[in-house]
């Protein structure tokens, strides 16, 4: 069984232990996610499989999508709705235009510092390890960046103001920390009291799978929530290999211009690319590569010779 699934979260549990429960319905060892949710929140959560696993890399880097609610007024010590509170403001109000100001500075490149509830590696422990024994260490600033920040709704007038807004940031975003840092920029504090991934990458919410309906197919021998693994791959130029030449891809050797079809030129060539056979099978993933003499080739970086033989899969 090798490829992707894009799964639902539930609130409430790990990533962990939505790849724990896969792992005994299908009865393997080679599944993983591509980034960890909150437990608290729900959404996407994209899991490989097999050799689908050989692609995560490719995977983690993609832009997210979130949907986030932010009450403000509120301070807890976790930034979010599961944190103890730890302050509360009075007397405060915010406007429309505060709101749709604040949201639109967001927007770029930002630092943040991890929370410490994050699973954030610390000399050998997770950061909410630690946290849970009642210990804050001090912890770097990292970039990251948001490319959207949009308004979906603000309720003014409610005693504990609430805004909904839909974000887009990359790798490593914390969104209970942009609430936060919302709120000390407003006086007033926030916290996050509601998360659902919309999006990782190419993985939509509206055409995921909850773990149950994925039990109820796997049990009908029914696989149509597996996605090909090349599913997220997209935005890897392409190239189709000739039949002599496809064993040698699978054999990892170097694949010469005379093993491409379409005359591929010798100017403007990807570095990285992906490598298919005739019927459309992904056969691995190549580097650019040029010898002493000047002479270019692609040298496979990750053979998929099981998807070949035993899955076809097209782009």
């Amino acid at each position: 069984m090798n490829g992707l699934i894009n799964v639902l979260k539930p609130p409430g549990v790990t990533s962990h232990d939505v790849v724990a429960a896969l792992r005994r319905l299908f009865n393997i060892e080679r599944i993983g996610h591509t980034g960890t949710l909150d437990p608290g929140a729900a959404g996407v959560l994209p899991i490989c499989v097999g050799q689908g696993t050989r692609v995560v890399e490719y995977l983690i880097d993609k832009p997210k999508k979130y949907r986030a609610e932010i009450t403000f007024g509120i301070s807890t010590d976790t930034y979010d709705a599961g944190g103890k509170i730890l302050d509360k403001a009075t007397g405060f109000r915010l406007e429309l235009a505060q709101v749709e100001e604040i949201l639109q500075d967001l927007q770029g490149e930002i630092k943040q510092v991890p929370p410490m509830v994050s699973a954030v590696h610390y000399k050998g422990k997770r950061l909410y390890q630690l946290a849970r024994e009642g210990k804050v260490v001090e912890r770097k600033a990292r970039r990251v960046f948001i490319y959207e920040a949009n308004l979906i709704r603000f309720q003014k007038d409610l005693l504990y103001p609430r805004l909904l807004c839909d974000l887009k940031c990359s790798k490593g975003t914390y969104v209970r920390s942009i609430c936060a840092q919302i709120g000390e920029k407003l006086g007033c504090g926030a916290y996050l009291s509601f998360l659902v991934r919309t999006a990782s990458g190419p993985f939509k919410l509206e055409e995921s799978f909850t773990l149950e309906e994925i039990e109820d197919l796997w049990r009908q021998g029914d696989f149509s929530f597996l996605l090909p693994i090349d599913y997220a791959l997209g935005d890897i130029p392409a190239l189709t290999v000739k039949e002599k030449a496809q064993q040698k891809v699978l054999n990892g050797q170097p694949l010469a211009p005379s093993g491409i079809i379409g005359g591929v030129g010798n100017t403007d060539l990807p570095k990285f690319v992906r490598l298919y056979a005739l019927n459309g099978s992904l056969l691995a993933l190549g580097i650019y590569r040029t010898t002493d003499e000047g002479e270019w080739y692609y040298k496979p970086k990750k053979v998929f010779s099981i998807i070949a033989k035993d899955n076809p899969n097209t782009r």
